[in-house]
């Protein structure tokens, strides 16, 4: 999708002519002939599942586990911004999880990005650093911003492992792919999403795009969206939906806008998936982490000018629209392409397995006599020497550190108090709502922390919204700003801040740091 093509309103009838699957699967053996790929296991992948099919992968990225049963190799790579070291990450065993330890043990208290998202179809299609287009991205040379490597922890089967945390002007791309469906090629499509995590900016896609990074006409993608836009296309509710971005719209069916059977959907972890052959394509969803898929179109291409045939150029996206718009946000798992259009019954055998994985939150390390679940009071212990006796309070409207002991007035025990909320802009993270002020949150405002009235806005509940992961110090537990995850919760002076590990400002001294961002989750005082 584009931020250019908002108000393109072309029209002309389609019809339909489906290729039959016998088509499909001989076009699928064509393409792949001589290309080696991995061999069947006794522990299947989702790829294997598609290859069974007769619609094979050509495209398979993941940072939390293998996508085929016999793979061994790596899935992602994280570079140390302290010294530009890189190191693979890669599975505890073949055809098993992220091995997270490793990322851990490498990046340590130094912030880490993800540079590349390896590709495990054997094509070669891996994911890296998104080049600019129409639009220019935050990074040196218009680049976009790499995710990263710790700001989306999750389990997987009961191991830790770290999700794609896209923020806006975060992207990966890759315009000179191997085997990807070109012009009105038959492909299939599927993401593992964080469900709660969106906005309505264009556009958090993962698919096929244009290859020169720019917009290039109706057809040129075809890609799974997910958000709550309205500004090309919608179905029932508020959102957020699952639609087809095909280039210049937005599709939440055959209509150019509105699409009644299309669903809002947010589970915390989302099966988003889109597949299209000549004059036809389906949108599929449903819960990653129990039941089936629901349909919720399955029929002719849009019936507005340029989408049939379609033109795909087969470049692949992630975190972006196909000419680089970068205001969107979202949070990737996992996800493949196909070559052919998959059968329902064979994605419904790939969402068994993808519910078979086990995604789960990860509710942080260090909690002691706390939790976390939304709903409990706690208290936030620094970890610093020295300072292990101060809790964060609030006084006036600025969150600072204070003394807490037993002898505390209750006025200082109930600033001291916090309950735990599902995040404001997320539920994969938190809020921290005052005991004392209900309606009131904790958020920062120019990386200073203070309590202050939930206004209802999307700034407030991205300021208002921490992201818990192991303590940077080894102890305790750290907190990513939402909408800035290489911050974190920081006490300097007394006062609490946003921190980097480093930086132009006094509070971005890298002195302490780590211990400085990692707190223990306390039993309330209050």
């Amino acid at each position: 999708m584009s931020l250019l093509s908002k108000g393109a309103r072309p029209r002309a009838a389609l019809v339909r002519t489906l290729l039959s699957a016998a088509a499909a699967i001989t076009l699928a053996a064509g393409l792949l002939a001589g290309v080696a790929t991995p061999s069947r296991a006794a522990g299947q992948g989702p790829c294997d599942i598609y290859a069974a099919g007769g619609t094979p992968c050509v495209a398979a990225h993941s940072t939390t586990r293998a996508l085929y049963g016999n793979y061994g190799g790596p899935l992602y790579q994280v570079r140390r911004l302290s010294d530009g070291a890189t190191r693979d990450i890669g599975v505890l065993s073949a055809g098993g999880v992220a091995d997270s330890a490793a990322q851990d043990a490498f990046c340590g208290n130094a912030t880490c990005l993800i540079t590349v998202i390896y590709d495990q179809s054997g094509r070669g299609n891996r994911l890296t650093q998104a080049p600019p287009g129409d639009f220019s991205g935050p990074a040196p040379g218009g680049y976009d911003n790499l995710a990263s490597a710790t700001a989306a922890p999750i389990t997987v089967g009961g191991h830790k492992a770290y999700g794609v945390y896209v923020a806006p002007g975060t992207g990966y791309r890759n315009n000179a792919t191997n085997g990807v469906a070109k012009g009105d090629q038959p492909q299939g499509m599927y993401a593992v999403f964080d469900g709660t995590h969106y906005n309505g900016g264009c556009c958090f896609d993962y698919g096929n795009a244009e290859t020169n990074s720019r917009n290039n006409g109706n057809g040129t993608m075809e890609a799974i969206y997910f958000g709550d836009s309205k500004a090309w296309g919608y179905g029932a509710g508020n959102g957020p939906w699952i639609m087809a971005d095909l280039e210049n719209g937005l599709f939440s069916g055959v209509n150019q806008k509105y699409n009644a059977g299309n669903p809002s959907i947010s589970h915390r972890f989302l099966t988003a998936i889109v597949k299209g052959e000549p004059n036809h394509f389906a949108i599929r969803g449903g819960n990653a982490q129990s039941g089936g898929l629901g349909t919720f179109y399955n029929g002719p291409r849009p019936n507005v000018a340029g989408y049939n045939p379609m033109k795909k150029e087969g470049a692949i996206i992630l975190g972006i629209g196909g000419d680089n718009s970068i205001s969107a946000r979202g949070t990737f798992y996992e996800g493949v392409m196909t070559y052919g259009f998959p059968s329902d019954a064979t994605e419904n055998a790939v969402q068994a397995n993808i519910t078979a994985a086990g995604y789960a939150t990860w509710t942080g390390g260090g909690v002691q006599n706390g939790t976390l679940t939304p709903g409990s009071a706690i208290s936030l212990r620094a970890t610093t020497s020295g300072y292990t006796d101060r809790y964060v309070r609030h006084y006036d409207d600025q969150a600072l550190t204070s003394v807490i002991t037993s002898s505390s007035p209750s006025l200082d025990k109930n600033d001291a108090t916090w309950i735990v909320r599902r995040g404001l802009a997320s539920g994969s993270c938190v809020s921290f709502e005052s005991k004392n002020y209900p309606g009131d949150y904790l958020r920062h405002r120019y990386y200073q922390l203070y309590r202050q009235r939930d206004d209802g806005s999307a700034l407030f509940a991205a300021d208002a919204t921490f992201c818990p992961q192991a303590g940077r110090s080894g102890q305790g537990t750290s907190f990513a700003s939402y909408n800035f995850p290489a911050r974190f919760l920081r006490h300097y002076n007394n006062t609490v801040y946003i921190a980097s590990n480093g930086g132009s400002n006094v509070f971005d001294n890298a002195t302490a740091w780590s211990a400085d961002v990692s707190w223990v989750v306390s039993q309330p005082w209050a």
